[in-house]
């Protein structure tokens, strides 16, 4: 059904999709563990290719050099921010002395970060190969090249605010613009992958026009999206309550408004969710891909809320708040794809 060269790419962006998620799975990790700060620069670790184990091992007056270092990038980066008119942030970025505070060396957080640099590695190359094979539909279908070729420039663009991230000490705004581009890397792959299987094969698209379950996709998608902003809202609260040094007992009670809100459209979501699940169960058969979906998208959201229960009762444990990450971000992805499926077959 599928020339080779359609289905080379069909596979290296079904394994890009895959490894993506395990970049996120990865940032979690390094977020929930405190290792963010584990490399001190970008994007060798301690100057080196591969990190020290030991104190022993580190270069000679380091504290010094990557400061002075983080220092002149912050200052360039202020300066593009304030290109963009936002003055008032780029002041602070110039004046805020925290961001230059240096971490002691840590080999498992150190080791933690690299990994999760690693795995970025891996999916960037995944990306680059997506780009070179989509070319094959340059003539057939030219928005799949376009798209892929901009994926390329955005994991660029990621990497680059990934370093941004460490030379600002996990400034908070600048991780949740990271967070949310990195599930804009995933919507393009799952975009492109979507196009490209049903170039050929439109038997999975829907026959009929079910526009009020499409308009409800989209609504899930924005509600997810929103609450994604204030999660990482909530996890840049409990970072400072952390080290401000409060009981990690006391974290939920502390957070205020931001973890309401989230908490809210959580139910909100997982309202939403079961509605657009016995739509799609009420329409399609139960052997389509629609309803496959809508059964993951459906167990994904049980999970997540799951696990958000899990932080909320017991004091926000370290693999919730990786787990909870995870499942929306998988979420997030099962819910675009399905209302990608709810395509109409144009004849």
């Amino acid at each position: 059904m599928y020339p080779s060269s359609e289905k080379r790419f069909i596979k290296i962006n079904r394994i890009t999709i895959v490894v993506l998620f395990l970049v996120i799975t990865a940032g979690g990790v390094v977020r929930s563990t405190g290792s963010g700060m584990g490399c001190p620069d970008w994007p060798k670790c301690f100057n080196q290719i591969i990190p020290p184990t030991d104190v022993s091992q580190l270069p000679e007056g380091y504290e010094e050099q990557y400061i002075a270092g983080r220092a002149a990038k912050n200052q360039r980066f202020a300066n593009v921010v304030d290109l963009f008119g936002s003055a008032d942030m780029a002041d602070r970025i110039r004046n805020d002395k925290s961001i230059l505070v240096h971490e002691e060396f840590n080999a498992a957080k150190t080791w933690t970060e690299y990994i999760n640099r690693l795995v970025g590695v891996v999916a960037g190359f995944c990306l680059l190969f997506s780009a070179l094979f989509s070319a094959t539909y340059i003539k057939t279908k030219p928005s799949i090249f376009i798209w892929s070729v901009l994926n390329l420039f955005a994991v660029v663009l990621q990497a680059w605010l990934g370093s941004i991230v460490v030379s600002t000490n996990l400034m908070p705004w600048i991780i949740t613009v990271h967070m949310l581009l990195a599930l804009i890397i995933v919507a393009i792959s799952i975009y492109t992958f979507y196009i490209a299987t049903t170039l050929r094969n439109k038997t999975i698209l829907v026959n009929y026009q079910y526009a009020s379950v499409k308009v409800l996709a989209v609504i899930s998608i924005i509600v997810t999206l929103v609450q994604v902003v204030y999660g990482t809202e909530v996890r840049e609260v409990i970072d400072h309550l952390n080290d401000q040094g409060v009981l990690r007992s006391n974290w939920i009670d502390s957070i205020g408004k931001s973890y309401h809100i989230h908490r809210i459209l959580s139910y909100v979501t997982f309202a939403i969710t079961i509605l657009f699940f016995f739509l799609v169960k009420n329409r399609f058969s139960r052997l389509s891909l629609q309803s496959r979906y809508a059964w993951i998208v459906l167990f994904l959201v049980c999970l997540q809320m799951l696990s958000g229960l899990i932080m909320a009762h017991f004091d926000v444990p370290a693999f919730a708040q990786t787990t909870h990450l995870v499942i929306a971000s998988l979420f997030f992805g099962a819910q675009y794809y399905l209302m990608l499926l709810m395509t109409k077959l144009k004849r």
